[in-house]
């Protein structure tokens, strides 16, 4: 009787327990069911600026693959741009990129609200594919090549800093082929007969988006209360324009060897591209007028480069005072360029043996066709670095600002830069 009272009462827990587990495993199953359908990851790319192909998705190993969208003549395929979603905050996600463009970075860049940018941890090379492996704490994150500035982010830079002085008039350079306009900044001189002019521009190869934050720092610092600032906007008339090729940005195509030219090939009698026609047609009523001294085009280089450097154009083809003011400059840039990414005097000259276009690049259509005292250059700004952030790029830029200040000191015009 003890026996059978004791079975009966471990026949009903037993049965307890059974119903627990079959409750249990209902819920867990659910759970995880809704877990799953929260969890998918999402890949897109279609919003200005974006590029990435998906190649395949792994759930399971929360590995996703991609290689930047190919757009047919229009480029290098090197710029990629996604947003990804179903992400379980907090959990690590693998991104892996390829075949490795010619341009792969280190570490890569990551938002969580499509405006800050940091770096992701140092990527794992592959083969000819790397794998960034980034713990994400939101559900939506964005994921590029670099720090993206785009054709919105051009137009309201130019459009606040306009606002913010009367000095200061926005413009747009031109009409795209594709009918987007070319966002542009004139700050005029404050004096009635302003002796120089200075010409900053971004952006002609499209994927090189640093080169647009470089811009974005040099306008920071020229609107600043600096007293070098000021000074610089008292006596020179500075035109900046932070993406040339707004067509290609706004796709997220490459730009660079498109065809039948990119814009940096294009400085010729016949310019393909209403942005260097434009450019070309407001540097010849400068330097007929007298006032144009100095020309900078804004550049990111190769992989392997670690620290800015100037491209120039071959020296033989200078006067002595082109010469002269070139090295001034230089001078210039080594002493305000100070870091964290620093120039050290590296400069590096584009001629016949470089390209066979090399006359239409443009700092060498400037070298060529204005007066003998007007400096060009090309600034490559590294983007392969631990310091190549938005605040590393904009730093450069405020660096390159001070450097134009200092060389304008002493007038280029000059035979001698004792002489003012």
């Amino acid at each position: 009787m003890y026996y059978s009272t004791d079975l009966q009462a471990f026949r009903r827990i037993s049965t307890a327990v059974a119903a627990s587990a079959a409750l249990l495993f209902v819920l867990v199953g659910a759970s995880a069911e809704s877990v799953g359908l929260l969890g998918e990851l999402v890949v897109d790319s279609d919003f200005a600026g974006g590029s990435g192909k998906v190649v395949e998705i792994d759930q399971a190993a929360r590995l996703i693959r991609i290689e930047p969208t190919t757009h047919e003549s229009r480029g290098w395929a090197c710029w990629w741009y996604v947003r990804i979603s179903g992400i379980e905050p907090g959990e690590e996600i693998s991104l892996e990129v390829g075949p490795e463009p010619w341009a792969t970075p280190v570490q890569a860049s990551y938002s969580i609200d499509n405006e800050t940018w940091q770096q992701t941890t140092p990527g794992t090379s592959v083969g000819r594919k790397i794998i960034y492996r980034q713990k994400v704490g939101t559900a939506t994150a964005w994921f590029a090549w670099g720090p993206p500035f785009t054709e919105a982010d051009a137009g309201e830079l130019v459009r606040q800093t306009a606002a913010g002085s009367k000095d200061v008039h926005a413009f747009a350079l031109c009409e795209t082929r594709g009918g987007r306009e070319v966002p542009a900044l004139r700050f005029e001189a404050r004096t009635s007969q302003p002796r120089s002019a200075v010409w900053v521009q971004a952006r002609q190869h499209a994927w090189e988006a640093g080169s647009s934050w470089v811009c974005q720092g040099f306008i920071d610092w020229l609107v600043s209360n600096d007293p070098r600032a000021e000074r610089l906007r008292n006596n020179t008339t500075v035109t900046v324009v932070p993406i040339m090729d707004v067509d290609n940005v706004a796709i997220g195509a490459g730009g660079k060897n498109q065809v039948p030219q990119d814009h940096n090939r294009d400085w010729s009698e016949k310019p393909h591209w209403p942005s260097v026609a434009s450019a070309m047609q407001e540097l010849r009523r400068y330097d007929e007028s007298g006032q144009l001294d100095l020309f900078i085009d804004l550049h990111n280089p190769g992989a392997s480069t670690k620290r800015p450097f100037y491209f120039v154009a071959p020296r033989n083809l200078m006067t002595d005072m082109r010469q002269r003011n070139l090295d001034r400059f230089l001078a210039a840039s080594r002493i305000e360029m100070t870091g964290p990414l620093q120039f050290l005097g590296e400069i590096r000259e584009s001629g016949p043996a470089y390209d066979p276009g090399w006359r239409q690049i443009s700092k060498n259509w400037v070298t060529l066709n204005t007066r003998e005292h007007v400096v060009a250059a090309t600034l490559e700004t590294a983007w392969n670095t631990p310091n190549s952030t938005i605040a590393g790029y904009q730093t450069v830029g405020r660096q390159l600002g001070l450097a134009i200040e200092r060389y304008l000191q002493l007038d280029p015009r000059t035979a001698s830069p004792d002489k003012k």
